[in-house]
């Protein structure tokens, strides 16, 4: 199994290897079935983006580095229910969202690695939802590495699934951090701490972020953690950036949008060639990338021309020297933006 962008599915060659669901969560197409390239193109007008495919390549490739899709859907389902529940009745379902976070802090805390879905996976309705389930499992993975503990990543976890609260609350974008913040300070079973995840998740080390520009002292961890995960679930999501340049980009954010230590941290955690990517190696032969263990930079990899399986933490001679994206062009958009970001 492998995650691609739609517009690479080919017919001939590809299936399912999970269902695609509409926007009230029921599944349009199910695993196992191929896609009519007339169905592809509805579907791209509805904004999906992306497909997990099986193929002859990546067989055998379970992704278990990755949230099951019904523990994902489920929880998106969560945050969409208490999101809704706050804008209709001003009342926020407290006790289904923590339960919710702590089945995320159980998922990360048992795996040695997380691997997104990207919220374009999903019907465009639910993609605000989806971003925050995305951006808790990041920040309950950075939170591991700080060894925080359960309780800990617990409150971690909230503040990240309701970071964008403020959504259903403000008339413009901008206005989102403070509108939910002073929603959930008012919250006496929420943590001021929790709360300034809302406030503060668009807050740069540099004083050059918002909404009330304050410097690196000033923003709190948790705020810190979140604001990181945030962007790179954007990027990835919303931006089809590829993993490994997604975290590029936020490496060059060190030191001025976000605090050294953690983006150190975070790129420490979050794999550069999740499972299923198509490499070339410096041998110039021609990979797929088919588990993580331990290292996020030097995965195992399985030889396309022999089946043959490599660790690369083992070779310390053969390193990954592209990624294979069938589209050229998508790669070199990602290039061209880091370059003049």
């Amino acid at each position: 199994m492998r995650l691609i962008r739609l517009q690479e599915y080919e017919t001939a060659t590809m299936e399912l290897a999970r269902p695609i669901y509409d926007k009230y969560h029921r599944v349009l197409l199910a695993e196992g079935r191929t896609i009519h390239p007339a169905f592809v193109q509805k579907l791209q007008k509805l904004n999906f983006q992306y497909v997990f495919v099986e193929d002859s390549i990546s067989q055998g490739i379970t992704m278990e580095e990755m949230i099951d899709m019904p523990t994902w859907i489920d929880c998106i389902t969560q945050v969409q229910d208490a999101f809704e529940k706050v804008g209709r009745e001003g009342e926020l379902p407290l006790r289904q969202l923590l339960q919710t976070a702590n089945q995320l802090v159980d998922e990360v805390y048992s795996r040695g690695a997380i691997v997104l879905i990207p919220v374009t996976f999903l019907a465009e309705e639910l993609h605000v939802y989806a971003h925050s389930v995305n951006v808790a499992l990041l920040s309950i993975q950075l939170g591991k590495k700080k060894n925080y503990n359960r309780v800990k990543a617990g409150d971690l976890a909230l503040g990240a699934l309701v970071h964008d609260l403020g959504k259903v609350l403000s008339k413009t974008p901008d206005e989102h951090p403070e509108a939910g913040f002073h929603y959930l300070r008012g919250i006496k079973e929420i943590s001021l701490m929790t709360a300034h995840m809302a406030f503060q998740h668009h807050e740069h080390e540099d004083g050059s972020g918002y909404p009330r520009g304050v410097k690196g002292p000033f923003i709190h961890e948790f705020a810190q953690i979140c604001g990181i995960a945030n962007l790179y679930d954007h990027l990835i999501s919303e931006n089809y950036y590829p993993p490994h340049i997604a975290l590029e980009f936020i490496m060059t954010k060190a030191g001025s949008w976000f605090s050294t230590e953690l983006v150190k941290l975070f790129v420490q955690e979050v794999p550069f060639y999740p499972p299923g990517t198509k490499v070339k190696l410096n041998t110039k032969e021609e990979a797929i990338v088919t588990k993580i263990h331990k290292n996020m930079q030097r995965p195992y990899v399985r030889l396309i021309h022999n089946n043959m399986e490599l660790a690369l933490v083992n070779n310390p001679s053969i390193i990954i020297s592209k990624v294979m994206v069938e589209q050229e062009k998508i790669l070199n958009t990602y290039l061209k933006e880091l370059g003049h970001e």
